[in-house]
C-alpha cells in the first residue's frame, strides 16, 4: 500500500499526533482490521493490538473510529493510480490507472472500500470525510483521464463525463462485493473494452452518411 508523508499534514493542530512513521504503521494496521472485520466490528482494541499501541494513544489521537478509518484511508493520498498516466489513448489510460498501486486492482484498495460500502450511508460524517480523502481525488484524476480522451476526440464533446468516469470503479466494485475478490487486470481490461469504450463511443456525433 502506498503511503504519503502528507498523511497527517492536513489534520487539525489540536489533535495531538503520534510520531510520523509511527502513525503510519497505526494508520496501516487500522486498514487492516477494517478490511478483515468491517467497519462495525473494527473497536480501538483491535487496532491497538495490532499496531502493539496502547489503547490510550489511540483514543488521544482520533477522538471516534470514524476519525482513525478517515485519516488511515489518506493513506492512499497521492498514490500512483491518482496521476496522469498519458498513454495517449483512453484505453491505454484507464488501464494503467486501474492497474497502478492504489488503483482498482489495489487489493488493498478494493478491501478497504468494500468494508466501507456498506456502512457510509448511515455515517454522515464518515462519508464526507471518505469523500474527501478517498474518492474527491481519485475521481479528479479519472475526469483528467476523460477529458483528455475528449480532446483528442474519443468521447462525445457533450458527453456525460462524470456518468461515463464512474463506470469502470462500479463495475468493479460491485463485482469485488460479489465475488469476494478484485477483478484482476482481465477482467478490468473486459470492462473497458465491452463497456466503457461503446458507451464513449455512443456519445460521438455520428458521420453524416455519404451520398
Amino acid at each position: 500500500m502506498t503511503t504519503s508523508p502528507s498523511t497527517t499534514d492536513t489534520q487539525p493542530a489540536s489533535r495531538p499526533r503520534v510520531a510520523g512513521d509511527r502513525e503510519v504503521e497505526i494508520l496501516e494496521s487500522a486498514i487492516d482490521v477494517l478490511r478483515d472485520l468491517g467497519y462495525d466490528r473494527l473497536t480501538f482494541d483491535a487496532v491497538a493490538a495490532a499496531a502493539r499501541a496502547s489503547k490510550a494513544t489511540l483514543y488521544r489521537r482520533w477522538p471516534h473510529k470514524r476519525d482513525l478509518v478517515i485519516d488511515a484511508v489518506g493513506l492512499f493520498i497521492d498514490c500512483p493510480a491518482e496521476q496522469d498516466p498519458d498513454t495517449g489513448s483512453l484505453r491505454g489510460d484507464l488501464l494503467a490507472q486501474a492497474c497502478a498501486d492504489g488503483g482498482l486492482d489495489d487489493e488493498v484498495v478494493i478491501g478497504t472500500w468494500s468494508a466501507l460500502l456498506p456502512v457510509i450511508h448511515r455515517e454522515p460524517e464518515l462519508a464526507c470525510g471518505i469523500h474527501e480523502r478517498f474518492l474527491a481525488p481519485k475521481i479528479a484524476a479519472t475526469r483528467t483521464i476523460f477529458e483528455n480522451a475528449r480532446r483528442r476526440g474519443e468521447v462525445g464533446a457533450d458527453a456525460d463525463l462524470d456518468t461515463l468516469l464512474m463506470v469502470l470503479p462500479s463495475l468493479s466494485i460491485h463485482e469485488a462485493l460479489l465475488s469476494g475478490r478484485r477483478p484482476g487486470p482481465e477482467r478490468i481490461a473486459e470492462f473497458v473494452d465491452t463497456v466503457v469504450l461503446p458507451a464513449c463511443a455512443a456519445t460521438l456525433t455520428p458521420a453524416p452518411a455519404e451520398g
